[in-house]
């Protein structure tokens, strides 16, 4: 048997197996294009490699190619015989990923990791804002997610990916200079680490640098091939920030180029969930936003999430059926409840509804009746600041200045000051 780069033994004597499922590994968990291919290139160095038929599954579900992922997870479980306990373990462990056995899959990677804590492709399923912790909608995942990582974390030493997953959840859970500390360690050892990376960026907008937001990633995302699966909301990184800076031109080039779903090359659901909120971000900051644009998403969601149950795509959606005018789209949202935070989607659907119907104090109230829930629908505190600076905006419009600018600094205070929001400060 070899090893892999993170001392885990592997079924097969393989070298060039070995090195190119590694190779895998590291393109995979440093979000870089090329896992598709090193893992197709280690099944071909060892045809009966289960492992590598995994990676590769992966792979391909990360790139979006759906289908050749199920083949890869079939062939990957019908080559396991003679595979260690671990392998075998871990193909379980994304087959109930897959199999949208959410909760399953959650404890079933706990369970994987409390005797293989660095099988780092199984801890990876349950890390950032958009795993199965991210995703479970419990209230408290934030804290969840530091606790994971905070276990784990001793397991890895010095590894550039694990100190960038731990530095998200510090970050999240408001320590952003430890955070900061933890992600340039992670940077100086992989500079091509495209999660820590898009984790800086988290950094600095949760302390407002706008500037230095913008300089870092202008710098950093010229030699990031546009495959990538963080491509695109890296991109919307830049947008927001280009909002936040009153560069209009340079905002709609990003989204054009990069966002949205027309050129950009991202995954259908961060396509929905970027487009919809920096269209909405772009309008609270006093932007004009072509209503063809939203008619286009519109369809979009329709398409790419025609049934309820992802709650974070969920309520993006339903903003995009509201600009649009669908209120046939959007009804679904306002009655149905599935999803992991499905019975909170209907309340944002209604205040998407009202807002498009210019009754600010209802969306405001819809809101606030939930605000303390927001949590529950997964992503990062920046990508959540579109329910947050709605909220605000809402009272701001329905004639509450004074409170929406007292909620504002108490709830997010290093925004307080220049949330972009038209007309407030």
């Amino acid at each position: 048997m070899l090893n892999d780069c993170y001392e885990n033994k592997l079924t097969t004597t393989t070298g060039l197996a070995r090195d190119n499922y590694d190779v895998g590994l590291k393109a995979f968990l440093s979000a870089n294009y090329g896992a598709e291919e090193a893992f197709s290139l280690a099944v071909e160095a060892d045809p009966n490699f289960s492992l590598a038929y995994a990676g590769l599954a992966r792979a391909h579900m990360g790139a979006g190619n759906f289908e050749a992922a199920a083949s890869a997870l079939t062939t990957a479980k019908q080559m396991l015989d003679g595979a260690s306990d671990r392998e075998k373990s871990h193909v379980r462990c994304f087959e109930l990923l897959t199999s949208g056995k959410s909760k399953e899959a959650r404890n079933a990677v706990y369970n994987h990791l409390l005797e293989w804590p660095r099988d780092a492709l199984v801890a990876q399923m349950n890390t950032s804002v958009f795993g199965l912790i991210g995703f479970s909608g419990a209230l408290g995942r934030e804290q969840d997610l530091l606790d994971f990582t905070e276990q784990l974390f001793p397991h890895y030493g010095d590894d550039w990916w694990m100190m960038s997953m731990h530095a998200i959840s510090l970050c999240e859970t408001g320590q952003t200079f430890a955070a900061m500390r933890l992600m340039e360690k992670s940077l100086s050892l992989n500079p091509r680490n495209a999660n820590a990376a898009h984790f800086f960026a988290h950094i600095l907008y949760e302390e407002d640098e706008i500037a230095a937001g913008r300089d870092y990633l202008q710098a950093w995302m010229p030699a990031y091939d546009k495959r990538s699966i963080l491509h695109g909301h890296l991109s919307w990184h830049e947008a927001l920030w280009a909002i936040q800076d009153g560069d209009e031109a340079k905002m709609w080039e990003t989204i054009d180029a990069s966002v949205s779903p027309e050129k950009g090359t991202s995954l259908p659901l961060n396509a929905l969930t970027d487009t919809a909120a920096i269209y909405y971000r772009a309008e609270l900051a006093g932007y004009k936003v072509d209503p063809k644009r939203w008619s286009r998403l519109s369809e979009y969601a329709a398409q790419s999430f025609p049934n309820m149950g992802q709650s974070f795509a969920d309520i993006h959606a339903a903003l995009a059926h509201a600009r649009a005018g669908n209120e046939e789209y959007l009804q679904k949202y306002i009655e149905g409840k599935d999803g992991f935070a499905g019975e909170l989607v209907p309340c944002i659907a209604r205040s998407w509804k009202a807002i498009n119907r210019g009754h600010w104090l209802l969306a405001a109230n819809e809101l606030a009746s939930k605000i303390d829930e927001f949590e529950r629908f997964g992503g990062s505190r920046a990508q959540r600041d579109l329910l947050e600076f709605t909220y605000i905006n809402a009272l701001f419009r329905a004639g509450e200045k004074q409170a929406a600018k007292s909620i504002l600094s108490k709830r997010r205070p290093n925004h307080s000051q220049t949330a972009p929001i038209q007309g407030l400060n």
